[in-house]
This record gives structure tokens, C-alpha cells and sequence, in this order.
């Protein structure tokens, strides 16, 4: 792996972590933002996806 996908993906983990614990969901509806697990790891796919280059 690249040094640039590394960051993308540590990034990408780190925001959707911060979107679960700043945005969050009140109501446990929320598919992605009500399970901090799930929204890191949807940060990570997504940072990857921009570091790569899709």
C-alpha cells in the first residue's frame, strides 16, 4: 500500500468517527451515524476511495 492510501484511510477513519461523536444520530435510526463502528469504517472505505483515486 502506498503511503498517500495509508493517509486517506487513517483520515477518512477519523472523520467518520468524529461524524458518529459530533453529528451522531438522537434517535438510533440513523444507519451509518448511530454506530460509531459503522461510521468509521464507512470514513475509512471513502477516504481510500479519494486517496486512491476511485
Amino acid at each position: 500500500m502506498s503511503g498517500r492510501l495509508v493517509i486517506g484511510i487513517v483520515v477518512g477513519g477519523l472523520l467518520g468517527y468524529g461524524m458518529y461523536r459530533f453529528i451522531g444520530c438522537s434517535i438510533g435510526t440513523c444507519p451509518i451515524t448511530s454506530n460509531p463502528w459503522v461510521s468509521t469504517i464507512v470514513g475509512m472505505v471513502i477516504g481510500g476511495m479519494f486517496a486512491g483515486g476511485f
